[in-house]
């Protein structure tokens, strides 16, 4: 695989990629929804906080993306 240049090996090794860790491990950490309360718009914690772990990927993802390109 080539970068788009001829005879330019392509390279994933960029610092950049240390940041998709983050969605991976965020979610692990069971001691940040282990929890009932708060309660936003009526649904637990739990419900919330997952949909702001997805948000966490997209971004994170949307920028190695736009920085390695």
């Amino acid at each position: 695989m080539t970068t788009g240049e001829p005879g330019q090996p392509r390279t994933d090794r960029s610092p950049w990629n240390w940041l998709l860790v983050l969605p991976i491990v965020l979610p692990l950490l069971t001691f940040l929804f282990n929890a009932d309360e708060p309660r936003l718009l009526g649904f637990p914690l739990f419900y919330w906080l997952q949909l702001a772990f997805i948000i966490v990927g997209v971004t994170t993802t949307t920028i190695v993306y736009r920085m390695t390109k």
